[in-house]
């Protein structure tokens, strides 16, 4: 994926701006910054929820700058929000079902549960009734069913107990070194970060201020961004 200046906002407010990024296949970026500063604005015009004031977006040679998410789905995009808006009222069977419309696959591939065994103990279970964590495996499996070959994962550690990070953690590195799946991460935690990222970018008021491969990272240099 190829971001070139884009620039995205809410009707005459613009939150970010002139952001540029290079995701190669099979590699892992995340962004960090403060709240507020315009991580999840990106990842919404990425996915198409919202559309870019300017600048341009191409995925596999081809500019998806106009697509609807419908079709960057289609295309092979997938996206696990902020909050995990999973369907509270389906089971979580159900929940993993609606995952398989966005891709050609015709049955939850049994990695899936290997990956979070929880959701096939609990397939029955309205997906209301699960704990925040449990939810956000849910979340993240009902993305992964489709195979996407490109993810987006908006805080996905978020208010989550310590076991379940882990496993959110080996997914991301098992996704990693066993298909070409690229993925952009927003995330707060730096050490998981540096755990499964290759790139990271900071942002700030909206654009990028800081950018470094993952093995050159100065903790300090990026917390100078990250306080209040």
């Amino acid at each position: 994926m190829s971001i070139k200046g884009l620039e995205a906002g809410y009707e005459e407010s613009m939150v970010i701006r002139e952001i540029d990024m290079e995701v190669e296949e099979n590699q892992v970026i995340c962004v960090m910054g403060r709240n507020g500063v315009g991580k999840t604005t990106l990842l919404k015009t990425i996915i198409g929820i919202l559309h870019p004031k300017e600048g341009s977006i191409h995925y596999q040679s081809e500019d998806i700058t106009k697509a609807r998410s419908s079709s960057r789905a289609q295309k092979g995009m997938g996206y696990v929000p902020q909050g995990r808006e999973i369907f509270p009222k389906l089971t979580v069977y159900e929940n993993l079902l609606i995952g398989l419309e966005a891709g050609k696959q015709k049955k939850i591939d049994e990695k899936i549960y290997d990956y979070f065994p929880i959701l096939k103990d609990f397939a029955k279970r309205n997906g209301g009734d699960l704990s925040g964590g449990q939810q956000q495996q849910l979340a993240i499996a009902r993305a992964l069913v489709a195979h996407p070959s490109f993810l987006l994962l908006d805080e996905p550690t978020e208010g989550i107990q310590p076991n379940i990070v882990q496993e959110i953690q080996d997914v991301i590195i098992d996704i990693k070194n066993t298909s070409a799946t690229s993925m952009i991460l927003v995330e707060q935690n730096l050490d998981f970060v540096k755990s499964v990222a290759d790139y990271l970018y900071v942002i700030d008021h909206g654009s990028v201020v800081y950018k470094n491969p993952i093995d050159q990272v100065e903790d300090d240099e990026v917390y100078r961004y990250l306080s209040v």
